[in-house]
């Protein structure tokens, strides 16, 4: 998955449990595009103390995937719905498309 991608979906499945100073800096960093120097600035803090308030934030986030995995899952049921929606465009597979969605409710 593209570090991007990623990094916005960590951030908007647990970006509430960071703290308000590293949502703000992760926010603009990843979902506002500014660059370190930009953030500082805004902030009156060094590049380096943002650097690291960011690199923490990420480890945060990766950290609650790696024990909750709801990112995983949310990729997961999307790809099992994109399909199950492929399947319903063939109607000799309507057996298949409801063992599917059973299966994907029973998750």
């Amino acid at each position: 998955m593209d570090n991007i991608l990623e990094n916005s979906l960590l951030y908007d499945f647990y970006g509430e449990l960071l703290t308000e100073k590293q949502k703000e800096i992760f926010s603009l960093y990843i979902e506002e595009d500014f660059s370190l120097s930009e953030i500082a600035a805004k902030f009156d803090i060094t590049r380096q103390s943002i650097y690291d308030t960011i690199k923490t934030a990420q480890n945060l986030l990766e950290d609650y995937e790696r024990k909750l995995g709801l990112v995983k899952k949310h990729l997961e049921h999307k790809k099992g719905l994109k399909e199950v929606l492929e399947m319903l465009n063939d109607r000799q597979n309507l057996e298949i498309v409801k063992e599917k969605i059973i299966k994907l409710i029973e998750e």
